[in-house]
């Protein structure tokens, strides 16, 4: 079974991404946890409800679309922390450094309280309640930010992993879950899900195409930067259900010419002494636009172009040198072209440095930034902004700040200073959102380049493109500004009566479900699992799901205090005095003290050792004074106070020791070039400025000013979304081949539109192929759930006892693979069979039958059961089998053995199959361990013993190649000679040796594989 379900972003403007995967035995995965600019709380309640139930959380990108609630989720609702979240590594560096550039920049994010449940509190306490409080939740630190993303287990590219559930799932069974590179930003992922039957891919704001930094999409394989192939990966292909983004640009343009076009947009615009102002996300989509900018400076500044030696350029964010830090350093996650620019640096450094020039031949990295200046504090914009009011010339400028939709950030803050010139450019470089009928700053300027209503400047690149640049003509926007600000009075009496509340209800939640976490930690999927134990579990799930609905019911009617009855047996450590609770009649957790046994840490070597714990008498004496030692000397240098390198060991200043600095002033000199090089024109005046606003910290409101400027400058839109076109969608859907295709994270039209072509595509490929079978395209709504499970026909059967003993399983990578060749009786036909007879079809004993109704016999088609009781047809047919011993009901169809008549007839009309997945370094694996030579040569291809070669297609056929060896090695292998051996086992020297290994190796690929034959 397979439901899916869109939390959010679904048939929307909104590009907030929430999904819910439903799997077999109420298995859940959460893909998401996006967010928009609006930052609704009430956009969460519906993931609130399912949270007691997920399973995993898997994270595709480092944007708010995809993970901007996540810090929110992990702070406010208590269980979220507990389940298991996956991602890759650039997606948790860089969305930890996205969430605090978020929580530094806008109080908005912190959400405000829910106005009717502080109606219930001051309806409690008879206090006044307005709905214009605003009271704000307090936002998490970053010191909490870094460790709920902490909490996120990364994954690699291409590496099946089995995840661990939360403490509340149930077994996950197998479920694997993969990482595919998807483009569009550093890290991004395309997720491949496989449990049971249902193999399912999960592709959301994906690209195909290269970029300058990232890699594209891989669908068509080829790793990372590689040209790859022209069918779909097998990994990626014919997947039951294909969870696709129809979120497309609108025009799409080759890479070379979008950076024209930004880079002819620029120059016009700083060559008359404008400014230039790109709104850019803080983590993804800044990276591509940073190195195109600083590669163009570096072009242009060594063809001495005055124009751009004059103009400075600067990126604006509060954490963007958190994400320029995180960039350098996973180069091998970005395009086969970074990293050989990296390579070639590198090894000019080395060579530079090894001559007598010293570091003076260093060159910049990709990421190492020469003209690129990082301001991250508010001073610093205001300093530049300032410097421009002020010359009579104004020089041009380059300013990339955070945030795209203008509406928190730094960008918000040079709109309003550099709106009101002519002269002045805005860069759109996506298509903003529409976050439900709520219109952001960028949204309004889009649609206003969309308008067109006051005039456009067409202006032409120097390869011949045209692109428009849209006049504000004096149009009135309107900016609002939010600020928080410290509670007062009956406000912070409100605030402190609503938290004691929140408080109360969340520490009963988290006792209840404490043991729960400690007993479920680690969950091993074990298939010898009795039906009782598995029962009991599901009833103790149940029982804490109510109690958990239980309490949160009881408290939003209006009941600040929980009462006896609410705590249950927590009340003997929640309420002072109270030492007795009568469990008579209880059931579940109401009959145990509510103690938690704490589990003692281990890892794959046993239990944790602490040692500090094992010190001798005189080790701890000697740690203890190093500690006091140690807090002198901060005491006496004075809290804060920076040390010199050469201050460290200046007793000594002739003495080698640890604290000897040779060459400190080339040391130092070092660090001041890599910080130019990393930060562009370091070390200069802006270094020194400090924001003088001090942060409200502790329970504070929102308040929310409006202020109008009239816009004049020119609005210029070039698309660096990085998303698929409509072009690679028509081509890529009908080579993955989908069994059902489900499009989510789109606008209503577009995603109509899109699944109607799919249909035609889809329809014309099974014309093609003449399949009788459809494709299903669904489209569902945000909530709506759709069934997408795998189509089977199923039948059930009555498996007989002589049948039952016949069978004999082969295991395939955990899973259980029989041939099934029988009589197929219908309902009411028995056998007569005694406890001493013969074995059903040795003999004639085995025909003798009594029928009870009439009918006709039939031969079953041969079918791969598995030991749960499903069998899995190799023909055309799917059958259940029961292994009960108790007589069948009169219309249960009966399969028995196949009579001697009848199974030579049967014997050939059956084709043999080969099940199961051949891994090579599985099989070099194997080879290795019998004896052999087994390396890697090229791509998809073993080499064993230097003479048999084993490959792998891309459709999964296996072929196996070896020296051709003449007809008298052949006859002296036969006869025993050279390598036959007295049992005939070819394992001599020569050449057949030769055949020997390559009987070796398809014996060891038959091991592997179920041969599923038709007798």
């Amino acid at each position: 079974m397979f439901s899916f379900t869109p939390l959010q972003g679904a048939l929307s403007e909104s590009t907030a991404s929430q999904s819910l995967l439903e799997l077999d035995g109420g298995v859940k995965v959460l893909v998401d946890v996006g967010w928009d600019e609006s930052f609704d709380a009430e956009r969460l309640r519906e993931l609130e409800k399912h949270i007691p139930t997920l399973s995993l959380i898997l994270l595709t990108h480092a944007t708010v679309d995809h993970l901007g609630a996540y810090a929110h989720c992990c702070k406010h609702f208590p269980l979220f922390t507990r389940i298991p979240v996956y991602a890759t590594r650039p997606v948790i560096d860089l969305g930890r450094t996205l969430t605090q550039d978020l929580y530094a920049s806008t109080p908005v994010a912190a959400t405000t309280i829910s106005p009717t449940s502080l109606a219930e509190v001051a309806y409690s306490y008879a206090q006044t309640s307005s709905a214009d409080h605003n009271l704000l939740l307090q936002p998490p630190t970053p010191e909490e930010i870094a460790r709920y993303f902490s909490l996120i287990q990364p994954l690699k590219y291409s590496q099946p992993h089995q995840p661990l559930p939360s403490p509340f799932s149930p077994p996950l069974n197998g479920l694997t879950i993969t990482a595919y590179n998807s483009g569009h930003t550093l890290g991004g992922t395309i997720w491949h899900i496989q449990h049971g039957l249902e193999s399912i891919v999960y592709a959301v704001d994906w690209n195909q195409a290269r970029e300058n930094v990232f890699s594209g999409a891989a669908w068509l394989g080829g790793g990372l930067g590689g040209a790859g192939g022209a069918e779909v990966i097998e990994q990626l292909r014919k997947p039951t259900a294909l969870v696709c983004s129809s979120r497309t640009p609108e025009t799409a343009i080759a890479r070379g010419r979008r950076d024209e076009q930004l880079l002819e947009s620029i120059k016009l615009c700083i060559a008359r002494g404008g400014t230039v102002l790109i709104p850019v996300d803080s983590s993804a989509r800044v990276l591509e636009l940073a190195y195109l900018l600083e590669h163009a400076w570096r072009a242009e500044v060594a063809k001495d172009n005055d124009v751009f030696k004059s103009t400075k350029v600067y990126l604006a964010g509060r954490s963007i040198g958190s994400t320029m830090r995180n960039a350098r350093s996973m180069l091998e996650w970005m395009d086969d072209s970074i990293v050989r620019e990296f390579e070639a640096v590198a090894g000019g450094t080395r060579g530079a440095n090894s001559g007598a020039g010293g570091g003076k031949g260093r060159d910049a990295g990709p990421f190492d930034f020469k003209y690129l200046r990082l301001l991250e504090r508010k001073a610093q914009v205001e300093r530049i902004l300032q410097q421009e009011a002020g010359d009579s010339e104004p020089k041009g400028k380059v300013i990339l700040a955070t945030d795209a939709s203008l509406e928190w950030g730094f960008s918000k803050e040079v709109l309003k200073a550099i709106a009101g010139d002519a002269r002045n450019l805005v860069v759109l470089t996506e298509k903003p959102n529409l976050s439900h009928g709520r219109t952001s700053i960028a949204r309004t300027l889009w649609e206003w380049w969309k308008e067109r209503k006051d005039g456009v400047a067409v202006e032409q690149t120097s390869s011949g493109d045209t692109f428009e640049q849209v006049y504000g003509g004096g149009r009135e926007l309107e900016l609002t500004e939010t600020t928080r600000q410290a509670l007062e009075g009956d406000e912070l009496g409100l605030y402190q009566q609503w938290l004691a509340t929140q408080r109360q209800l969340q520490a009963t939640l988290q006792s209840s479900g404490a043991a729960a976490l400690e007993s479920s930690a680690e969950v091993v999927d074990d298939a010898s699992e009795t039906t009782t134990e598995s029962e009991e579990s599901e009833t103790e799930r149940q029982g804490k799901a109510l109690n958990v609905s239980t309490t949160i019911g009881q408290a939003s009617r209006k009941k600040v205090v929980l009462k006896d009855e609410d705590l249950g047996i927590t009340i003997l450590l929640k309420k002072r005095g109270v030492y007795d609770f009568d469990v008579r009649g209880k059931k579940g957790r109401e009959r145990m003290f509510p103690t938690v046994i704490r589990r003692k840490r281990n890892d794959e070597f046993g239990e944790l050792i602490r040692p500090e714990e094992y010190l001798r008498a005189e080790e701890r004496a000697d740690a203890d004074g190093q500690e006091e030692a140690q807090d002198g000397n901060r005491q006496e240098q004075g809290l804060g106070k920076k040390r010199r390198f050469d201050d460290v060991g200046g007793a000594a200043k002739g003495a080698s020791g640890p604290n000897k600095r040779p060459q400190l002033k080339r040391a130092l000199s070092d660090e001041a070039e890599a910080a130019s090089l990393s930060d562009g024109q370091g070390g200069d005046e802006l270094d020194q400025l400090e924001d003088e606003e001090e942060a409200v910290i502790g329970p504070a409101k929102l308040v929310v000013t409006s202020q109008t400027v009239s816009v004049n400058l020119r609005i210029a839109f070039v698309d660096f979304s990085g998303l698929h076109d409509k072009r690679s969608l028509h081509m890529l859907i009908p080579l993955i081949q989908p069994r059902k295709l489900i499009l989510v994270a789109g606008a209503e039209d577009e995603t109509l539109a899109l699944a109607a072509d799919c249909k035609k595509l889809l329809g014309a490929q099974l014309t093609s192929e003449s399949s009788q079978s459809s494709v299903d395209v669904f489209t569902p709504a945000v909530g709506a759930a759709v069934d997408a499970s795998v189509d089977t026909n199923a039948w059930v059967v009555r498996l007989a006892d002589p049948f039952v003993k016949r069978l004999k399983w082969q295991n395939v990578r955990g899973l259980g693979i029989v041939t099934v060749t029988g009589l197929l009786l219908p309902g009411g036909e028995i056998a007569l069979q005694s406890a001493d007879a013969p074995e059903a079809g040795d003999g004639d004993t085995a025909n003798k039958r009594q029928k009870l109704e009439d009918g006709t016999t039939s031969t079953a088609p041969p079918a791969a059961a598995e030991p749960d009781g499903t069998a899995t047809s190799t023909t055309s047919a799917t059958t259940t089998t029961n292994n009960n011993t108790k007589p069948p009901t009169p219309a249960l169809p009966t399969l028995d053995v196949v009579p001697p008549t009848l199974a030579s007839a049967v014997r050939s009309a059956a084709r043999p199959l080969h099940v199961g997945d051949l891994r090579l370094a599985d099989l070099r694996r194997a080879m290795l361990g019998a004896g052999h030579t087994a390396e890697f040569r090229g791509e998809g291809t073993l080499l064993i013993d230097g003479t048999v070669a084993v490959r792998k297609t891309a459709a999964g056929r296996v072929e196996i190649e070896s020296v051709a060896l003449p007809f008298a090695a052949l006859d002296a292998v036969a006869a025993g000679g050279p390598g036959g051996g007295a049992g005939g086992r070819m394992s001599g020297a020569g050449r057949g040796g030769m055949m020997a290994t390559f009987y070796e190796v398809r014996r060891k690929i038959y091991e592997g594989l179920a041969v599923v034959a038709g007798a």
